[in-house]
């Protein structure tokens, strides 16, 4: 294993192939994590689930984060980064190769299991990667450095729904999904199980690319670097602390990141069926998670552009939670047909697009702020932080029940107490230390 290297002995040079390295890590996650968005309307139609059913797309995916996070962290520890970012990728490669049985057999809980194994090994890449962009330069940019992530991590997203749809679905599935109900049982079934094994040879290319990606980053020039150093202020602080929960800003932080991912994938992952019932079809529709991703892009566009020069990480935080709290209203009690971008919907799908603004640097706000002071503590309190990237495996289940229970816009009030939260830890909970 390389030896770990203080930040301050990086170079300009090294610093910034860093940044582009994580960077293009960041965009792999997006494209894995974001392609969901039209795997849960897809699995609901080839696999004939309920919306509740449909959701655990998002659970089997993300509860591996609550399961691998701390394991992550000891291997880090243990193997350090770049060898650790390499048996991460090769575990999802594990999950992408899954696949190929479950859709040759069009098996729900296999396909389920290649989700969850996917996510494992994001986990172990996400417990090295934002630690590490976090610590790569002065806390008071950090912002900064994530939203230019976030920027890789959401163009990603943006194509991975549109790159899924043409490589999968057709142009003739509209005619297909409106007839399926008239078809005869072993008609439907030939015809579901044709639709579902298109993911085949796509899954397979998906696993051999990150099977090499494994290797290309195990021996890239990215140093290993020293996150668990402690300034000699920070070490006496510290002196007296044995365990990550005597950090009370950190567990805060880390319910902060359950909540904030789980409304973000809400605003994301829930869309294309929230524009379904307004008679939106699904091959129209396919471009609505793209939209609320691309005013993500602009929210850490302009994070970049004013932080930390014209208003600090803190205050563009709080910011962001409150328009959150704002936009969920607007998606409750916002009615009346508007035109936009080509397409005629309730005006409500707006305020689910503009989410995608505000949540774009409250995940930025957060990391700085929880991962504050912690030291030698730094590995494990990164690992706790992405533990609470389960919220994204849990809250659309809570959505996907109360859209079965009411409707689909009533379901977004999941979303209020959550932005009530974020503002909480944005302007006082993070400064909670005893």
């Amino acid at each position: 294993m390389n030896k770990a290297v203080s930040i301050s002995a990086l170079s300009r040079r090294d610093t910034q192939i860093s940044i582009l390295i994580i960077g293009f890590m960041f965009f792999i996650f997006g494209f894995v994590s974001w392609v969901n968005a039209i795997l849960i309307p897809y699995f609901k139609i080839g696999c004939e689930l309920s919306n509740f059913q449909a959701y655990f797309v998002t659970f089997a995916f993300y509860i591996s984060y609550f399961v691998m996070s701390v394991p992550a962290s000891f291997l880090l520890k243990k193997v350090g980064f770049k060898r650790g970012m390499m048996l991460g990728f090769w575990l999802m490669s594990l999950g992408a190769f899954i696949f190929l049985p479950a859709s040759m057999t069009r098996t729900y809980p296999v396909f389920l299991l290649g989700l969850f194994t996917l996510g494992a090994g994001l986990a172990i890449l996400q417990t090295a990667a934002n630690p590490y962009i976090t610590v790569l330069g002065p806390q008071e940019s950090a912002a900064q450095r994530i939203s230019i992530m976030g920027i890789f991590n959401k163009g990603a997203g943006v194509l991975a729904p549109l790159v899924f749809a043409a490589v999968v679905l057709k142009a003739t599935d509209s005619d297909l999904f409106k007839n399926l109900a008239s078809m005869s049982g072993e008609a439907r079934s030939a015809a579901l199980d044709e639709l579902v094994g298109r993911v085949t040879i796509p899954y397979a290319i998906v696993g051999s690319v990150l099977f090499l990606l494994g290797l290309l980053v195990r021996y890239s020039p990215l140093p290993e670097i020293d996150t668990d150093s402690e300034s000699d202020e920070q070490a006496l602080s510290n002196s007296g602390k044995t365990s990550i929960f005597q950090f009370p800003h950190l567990i805060l932080g880390a319910i902060a990141i359950f909540l904030h991912v789980g409304t973000q994938v809400i605003a994301i992952d829930t869309i294309i069926g929230y524009a379904g019932s307004m008679n939106i079809a699904l091959l129209e529709a396919k471009v609505f998670p793209s939209y609320t991703l691309l005013a993500t892009i602009a929210g850490y566009i302009l994070g970049i552009i004013f932080i930390p020069k014209f208003i600090s990480q803190v205050n563009a935080f709080r910011i962001c939670t409150l328009l959150g709290t704002i936009f969920t209203l607007g998606i409750i009690f916002g009615h009346g047909e508007v035109q936009f971008l080509g397409h005629q919907v309730d005006m409500s799908i707006c305020f689910v697009i503009l989410l995608g603004l505000s949540n774009s640097l409250i995940w930025a706000g957060i990391w700085p702020l929880a991962l504050d002071g912690l030291g030698k503590f730094t590995k494990l309190g990164a690992s706790i932080l992405i533990m609470g990237l389960c919220g994204n495996a849990i809250m659309p289940l809570f959505y996907g029940y109360l859209a079965d229970i009411y409707d689909l816009r009533s379901a977004y009030w999941v979303l209020f107490p959550c932005y009530l939260y974020l503002v909480f830890y944005a302007v006082y909970g993070h400064k909670i230390r005893k």
